[in-house]
């Protein structure tokens, strides 16, 4: 088979998906292969999938489709199929669609180069099997210029009953902090000006490093690695997801307020407002502990965005159940919620249950609770009416040639007039004018130096 000219990348899901993206257009771009916007012109198409959903599932089936039938008539059209889904089905992804290539799981993104160079000596390659993931010297191909994602820790080692996760991605695996800074350093001299770190479950970020201190406290946390990168010169915020409540600590949030670079957004999900039903998703904490948590973050930042992820229609979930999540998100107040209606995933303890709730009632409580979550976040806004927020430059508002966009330190979004070769990357106190539910339009005022 000859080796591609041009790939395309289609990516489902998370940001560890995101990321995990850039990282193999890298290996491809260093491989010689150039960027192809259309899909059906690309000699190489890879789909990054995801299984948290069922319907980013079937998606990928529809899209895998009708590049099969280009192949059947382009036999040197090479398909790949990385994350989530690659590695829960395997190799029985090949019944389903045997014009696939290679197949390869979301601990292999850093082998792809050598998974490919077998596809192109004529092997069907299946890469699932569990491994060691090997700190990459691959320098990902960012889609923005402006913000870098930085993997800190692969994997997860809950158990949630709902979620693929630990199936797919694999047991906890963090990066030294010395290789953490390194990148940033590097993303930090290529003008990334923020950095996201990433991890499944980023609070438990070090506790699979050896060594504590004479305290008998963990030496690698989360905080601590917040303290190590801080002051790389260059980058001037960091953001970091997703939290845990079960991890989140109140040394954490004072970091946080500590560090000036650090921003004031927490990604906290808490899934369900209701005690057994957080038991039945063996989460770990209970919604009085999440409150806690809640109450400490606004205690040392009041004006901190909170945001979370929500499961209605759990299996087993009574009205009155679900009343306690309706509660939850009324009495915290959040400036966006991440909703989804449960969707039994293969392989996970809750969808053999037979207390599965009925689509309509599924439908119906998503709909009350995504109503609810927008009137809040619609209340939330207001809080920026007439305020000067420090907005970094990160592109052109899609909608209106005339503005450009970027985001608060609070993650809003937020649109303004301007010339996009001028700021981009430059943070300018914007004076806020018009607020609505989740973004933000203003008036520049004098740009600051950076």
């Amino acid at each position: 088979m000859p080796i591609p000219d041009r790939y395309h990348i289609t990516t489902f899901g998370c940001q560890m998906n995101k990321a995990d993206s850039e990282r193999m257009a890298g290996i491809l771009e260093d491989m010689g292969m150039t960027w192809e916007e259309n899909p059906l012109e690309a000699d190489l198409v890879l789909y990054n999938t995801c299984s948290i959903r069922d319907s980013a599932e079937q998606k990928v089936y529809s899209y895998l489709g009708k590049q099969a039938k280009r192949k059947q008539k382009n036999p040197n059209v090479t398909l790949v199929m990385a994350g989530c889904v690659a590695q829960q089905e395997g190799e029985a992804l090949l019944r389903r669609v045997p014009e696939l290539d290679l197949i390869m799981g979301p601990q292999h993104a850093n082998r792809l180069q050598d998974l490919l160079e077998q596809v192109f000596q004529g092997h069907q390659v299946v890469a699932t099997e569990a491994i060691h993931i090997l700190e990459d010297i691959t320098k990902p191909r960012r889609d923005s210029a402006i913000t870098a994602w930085v993997n800190v820790i692969y994997g997860c080692n809950e158990r949630c009953t709902y979620c693929v996760v630990p199936g797919v991605r694999g047991i906890e695996q963090s990066r030294t902090p010395e290789a953490i800074r390194a990148e940033m350093e590097d993303v930090a001299c290529q003008g990334f000006k923020e950095v996201t770190l990433l991890g499944q479950n980023i609070d438990a970020y070090g506790r699979d490093l050896p060594g504590s201190t004479a305290e008998g406290r963990h030496q690698h946390t989360l905080t601590d690695l917040l303290y190590f990168v801080h002051d790389v010169p260059g980058i001037e915020r960091i953001r970091f997801a997703t939290s845990h409540p079960r991890y989140f600590t109140e040394r954490l949030i004072k970091a946080c307020a500590e560090l000036p670079k650090v921003c004031e957004h927490f990604h906290i999900p808490f899934q369900s407002g209701n005690n057994d039903i957080l038991k039945a998703m063996a989460r770990g904490y209970t919604q009085e502990k999440y409150r806690r948590i809640i109450d400490k973050v606004r205690h040392y930042l009041p004006d901190a965005a909170i945001t979370a992820d929500a499961i209605v229609a759990f299996p087993g979930e009574t009205e009155a159940q679900f009343q306690d999540t309706l509660k939850l998100v009324e009495d915290i107040g959040f400036d966006l919620v991440n909703t989804a209606a449960y969707s039994p995933r293969p392989g996970t303890p809750a969808a053999t249950w037979e207390n599965q709730l009925s689509e309509d009632v599924k439908v119906d409580r998503l709909q009350r609770l995504n109503h609810l979550m927008s009137a809040k976040a619609a209340e939330r806004s207001h809080r920026y009416g007439d305020r000067t927020e420090a907005i970094l430059v990160e592109g052109v508002n899609p909608k209106d040639p005339t503005q450009v966009m970027g985001r608060t330190r609070s993650n809003r979004l937020t649109f303004f007039t301007g010339d996009i070769d001028q700021l981009r990357a430059q943070t300018v106190d914007v004076r806020i004018t018009e607020v609505r539910p989740f973004s933000l339009t203003g008036v520049a005022l004098v740009p600051s130096q950076t």
